[in-house]
């Protein structure tokens, strides 16, 4: 029967299909704004938690080489200075075996002159991998960032900051394709940065894999580590020292005997008396080294020492923030799913009402011959649900179109997932069962004379 009912009802549609195409012109328009609001709101909520999560003071960084001044105070290994131990493979261990991790990016140094022709700029370049943009939020005025390959090519090619690309070539010159020369090494420039950091305009971001070449060395000197919460960043730098201090014990552990075995002792050890095993590398997150500097060394071991209680404030802070903004979102995406469905609801229940008068001798006829009051309501109610699923159907297509244009022209993120979109398609066809169970309830209670009389 209802196989029957809906054959019926696509007759019916067929019969004046500009009516039909107004009709579900309601319900495509509101849920083709479902769909695109869920898709926006998604993007826009997982754009909060992102920012969220990474407010303030999530990065971490892993040095090689460690000295603490006065660090036998405060019962702290006093460190093994410079070292050439931190290695690429130390950063793809930390990356791997360290949960909690967002961006990794492994680091070279270098300070010197930069020239192009006859101008030349004096700062720092930096050597780093493809993660350093999303650690630093980098966008970029001119060009890209260098790609993978061209780091695991060991290409020379570097990236500028706004005041280095103003010294070697003038003031808002594109200076993409064009050459400057580090240690008398050609590099292509391929992007400049949009960044707005004091530190960040003055340098120049190169391959660490061409600054390792460069410089003649096979070491880092930084890997510079992105938390996915900021609230995590003190327990990455505990799992990190731990991680880095077992896999560069047989170093500390030859360091120390060579220093034990020469001229040097006394308090030119570096356990300065703690007993405790010095590190060649030093790892402090972002916070840590903003709240320490230029403490005494008893000072900032206290502070550090509490840096976990004040992450928990933070953690907690930030969970409360993403609660209120899920709500707020999830209220007003209600808010404007129930009027546009409610509307397009609306049209289908007139349109339905017009049908069951316009239909009445049709009705008084299936009536005659046979048809219960129950194989009426069936009909309408199929007719409905037909009108308002295909309605659905073109909301849903009309809603992914929005948003892709949306997503170009505004650069929204959107985010789609399966539930919403079946989401919309059975909230579509709940719709037409509610909207046109009152136009069906109204034709199967026609007096079969009454409506066989009607002209």
């Amino acid at each position: 029967m209802i196989l029957v009912s809906l054959r019926v009802a696509l007759r019916a549609f067929g019969r004046n299909p500009l009516r039909t195409g107004l009709t579900m012109l309601g319900l495509i328009i509101g849920v083709g704004a479902v769909v695109t609001m869920v898709a926006l709101g998604n993007g826009a909520g997982q754009s909060v938690h992102d920012n969220v999560q990474s407010a303030g003071t999530n990065l971490v960084h892993v040095n090689a080489g460690n000295f603490t001044r006065g660090g036998e105070e405060s019962k702290i290994a006093t460190g093994l200075g410079s070292a050439t131990t931190l290695t690429t493979a130390d950063a793809d261990a930390i990356a791997r075996a360290v949960p909690g991790i967002k961006y990794s990016a492994p680091g070279v140094r270098f300070r010197g002159w930069m020239t192009a022709g006859d101008r030349r700029s004096y700062g720092q370049v930096i050597g780093t991998d493809v993660a350093w943009p999303a650690i630093y939020g980098w966008s970029f005025e001119r060009g890209r960032f260098f790609p993978a390959k061209q780091v695991g090519g060991r290409e020379a090619v570097a990236v500028l900051g706004q005041t280095v690309r103003d010294r070697l070539f003038g003031d808002g010159v594109n200076p993409v394709g064009r050459e400057i020369r580090i240690r008398d090494r050609a590099f292509k420039v391929v992007g400049v940065s949009n960044s707005q950091d004091e530190d960040q305009i003055e340098m120049a971001v190169v391959p660490y894999t061409a600054l390792q070449d460069l410089l003649g060395i096979a070491y880092l000197h930084t890997i510079t580590i992105a938390a996915e919460q900021a609230g995590d960043a003190t327990r990455l730098v505990g799992d990190i020292t731990a991680l880095l201090r077992d896999r560069h014990k047989p170093h500390t552990d030859a360091a120390v005997a060579r220093l034990r075995s020469s001229a040097l002792g006394g308090n030119q050890m570096p356990n300065g008396g703690t007993g405790l095993t010095p590190d060649d590398f030093t790892v402090k997150s972002q916070a840590a080294e903003a709240l320490t500097k230029g403490l005494y060394t008893s000072v900032a071991a206290f502070i550090l020492a509490n840096m976990p209680k004040l992450d928990e404030v933070n953690m907690g802070e930030m969970a409360s923030t993403l609660q209120q903004a899920g709500t707020t979102m999830t209220a007003l995406l209600a808010g404007i799913a129930a009027i546009s469905l409610i509307v397009g609801g609306i049209g289908i229940m007139n349109i339905m009402l017009v049908s069951v008068t316009e239909r009445t001798r049709e009705i008084g006829l299936r009536r005659a011959v046979g048809a219960r009051a129950r194989d009426v309501r069936l009909q309408f109610l199929v007719e409905a649900v037909a009108l308002s699923a295909a309605g659905g159907v073109l909301g849903i297509v009309l809603g992914f179109a929005a948003s892709a244009v949306l997503t170009r022209l505004l650069e929204w993120p959107t985010a789609f997932s399966a539930s919403a979109v079946l989401l919309a398609f059975g909230t579509a066809g709940a719709v037409g069962i509610f909207f046109g169970f009152y136009p069906a309830q109204r034709a199967s209670r026609l007096n079969p004379i009454d409506a066989l009389r009607t002209e």
